[in-house]
């Protein structure tokens, strides 16, 4: 990629950017969100085209007007949700873009050869299956064995690891470098520094829709890398401040759901942020859904504020004064087409209506415009639709949502997920900010040093049970893995 530039109307989403890529080579692509790494991989998938500029393979300009040229070149991507038809088989899955001229389908070699690419892989996985009962993990797979049989050159991976527990981040690696032995060129794409400097051979670092730097990762340090994504120094990320703990806000006593959670027990204070760590099928979740009342726990007791409480609906949560923060901001934190200033009032649209039943547009607007303020979200206007918005971004558009509802208990569910560390260090700021101002904060979190940083007291959770409290003296990344794999 050579001197790559795209605009979207008045953004400048990439300007002048140089990218190269060798056989047998991992690439990590690093930046904030709205760096244009994401504009990147459109125009190298042959979804954009770019401005100006030129793509080259093997040292010959070639033109992607469409994906369809872009995996005849042998370039595919796998992303953070992969993109796999539920109700086909994997092998069906892996073919699925082939073309073929009879409009008969070899029964027989389609599942030989998706057994063939998968041995390659060295990977186990019932071609016959559908794919709807497969891990996220085993749907990646499915992904890179589409790629590999369409002959792949350059494999994109953007945000491979999101939704991956360790295991399964370890069964990422695996296949990555199995490609990489095989001459593939791999681009990837991540907002965990301690995968980057595992497996990635070179980083190049975009800022602001430029390029910044390119070196070999042994010449790359995280402080180095942070400080060319942001553009200046990230202090204390994953660093509590101390504050005065209040009186007992929460006090949950054997909260349980039928085939779901149950025996959970703990208290939250004014001031502090409690932790829920666990890894993937924990159901950490589920307690968080269950307290704000989306999914109601069947047993156990609740008091809040010093007052005994049966949450059976969102509604009635908001009304006490507790807010949840989806850990999947377009499905289920924000109405993605609607704007800024429409979804930070969403919850509390009562509060802006005139007497007959009309919305006061102004002071609708004017409590957007001050959540703007209040958590720097880097949008021009309140009135664009928050589809447009970067990740970092929309994430904090959901957290000005349920700020608005002035809550008196937090629960923020995987926070800073698929969002840059510099938005990390702000997201982090403001969860001191708000303990310092006396909110109670469940924060639900699988980045280990993130739960252990920002959290007084860590609660562990294996497959729906409580497995032990930690304060934060006692908390350390062994303690809370043998808790979490039942070995506490």
């Amino acid at each position: 990629m050579r001197g790559i530039s795209k605009r979207f109307d008045t953004t400048q989403a990439l300007e002048d950017v140089s990218l190269s890529l060798y056989p047998g080579e991992i690439h990590a692509l690093l930046g904030e969100n709205g760096a244009g790494k994401s504009t990147l991989i459109k125009i190298m998938t042959g979804v954009h085209p770019p401005d100006r500029g030129e793509i080259r393979l093997d040292e010959k300009p070639i033109s992607l007007l469409n994906p369809i040229q872009a995996q005849t070149h042998g370039i595919a991507a796998i992303y953070q949700e992969p993109m796999v038809f539920p109700d086909l088989t994997v092998a069906e899955n892996i073919f699925l873009t082939h073309r073929t001229r009879s409009p008969f389908v070899n029964w027989g070699r389609l599942y030989r050869d998706a057994e063939d690419i998968l041995k390659q892989l060295d990977v186990k996985l019932d071609v016959r299956q559908p794919a709807r009962g497969l891990t996220l993990a085993a749907q990646q797979t499915v992904e890179i064995a589409k790629a590999i049989s369409l002959q792949v050159r350059v494999l994109i991976m953007d945000e491979p690891t999101a939704s991956l527990s360790a295991h399964e981040v370890r069964q990422l690696f695996k296949l990555a470098n199995t490609l990489r032995k095989q001459g593939v060129a791999i681009l990837f794409i991540s907002h965990r520094m301690e995968e980057v400097f595992e497996i990635a051979d070179r980083v190049t670092v975009f800022r602001d829709g430029k390029w910044i730097s390119t070196k070999p990762r042994v010449e790359v340090t995280p402080d180095g890398a942070i400080r060319d994504m942001v553009g200046r120094e990230i202090h204390d990320l994953f660093a509590k401040t101390e504050t005065a703990r209040g009186e007992t806000l929460l006090s949950v006593k054997n909260l349980g759901k039928e085939r779901t959670f149950q025996g959970i027990t703990f208290d939250v204070h004014r001031g502090e942020v409690v932790g829920l760590a666990g890894l993937v099928g924990a159901r950490r979740t589920d307690v968080g859904l269950a307290l704000f009342g989306v999914e109601p726990a069947d047993v156990g007791e609740v008091v809040f504020a010093g007052k005994p409480v049966r949450i059976t609906a969102p509604q009635q949560a908001m009304k006490i004064g507790i807010a949840y923060a989806s850990e999947d901001r377009r499905a289920l934190g924000l109405v993605m087409p609607m704007s800024v200033t429409e979804n930070i009032s969403l919850p509390m649209l009562r509060e802006y209506l005139y007497g007959l039943g009309l919305i006061n547009f102004g002071a609708e607007k004017k409590t957007a415009m001050q959540f703007r303020e209040r958590l720097a979200i880097r949008t021009q206007t309140v009135d664009v639709p928050v589809a447009k918005l970067s990740g970092g971004n929309q994430q904090k558009v959901m957290l000005s949502k349920w700020l608005n509802v002035k809550p008196q208990l937090l629960i923020l569910d995987e926070p800073t997920r698929g969002i840059d560390v510099g938005a990390k260090a702000e997201v982090h700021a403001m969860i001191n900010e708000l303990a310092e101002q006396g909110l109670g904060i469940i924060l639900i979190s699988s980045d280990m040093p993130e739960v252990m940083g920002m959290s007084d007291r860590i609660v562990v959770m294996r497959e729906g049970r409580q497995m032990g409290i930690f304060t934060r003296a006692e908390a350390t990344q062994e303690t809370i893995l043998a808790a979490a794999m039942g070995q506490g």
